[in-house]
């Protein structure tokens, strides 16, 4: 079964999750949480890829989303 594949990064300034994907053209938002993004991606993707044309061949009319979430963090040490 294909699925897209969303890529998210933690921005630390702005405090939220930035979402981008290859698989889904002109799709980049952000959400404060990855749950937040995750219902967000659920409304958007449908929206872009019909928007582009892009109509996804499915058995079962249902297309899976991976998210792939990086966040960079530190703590302080003593010493």
């Amino acid at each position: 079964m294909p699925h897209l594949r969303i890529n998210a990064v933690w921005d630390p300034e702005a405090e939220v999750w930035v979402a981008e994907s290859e698989d889904v053209p002109g799709l980049v938002t952000e959400a404060e949480t990855i749950e937040a993004l995750t219902e967000k991606l659920r409304v958007l993707i449908p929206e872009l890829l019909e928007a582009n044309g892009i109509t996804p061949v499915t058995d079962d009319h249902y297309l899976p989303f991976e998210i792939h979430a990086k966040r960079r963090d530190g703590i302080s040490i003593p010493g």
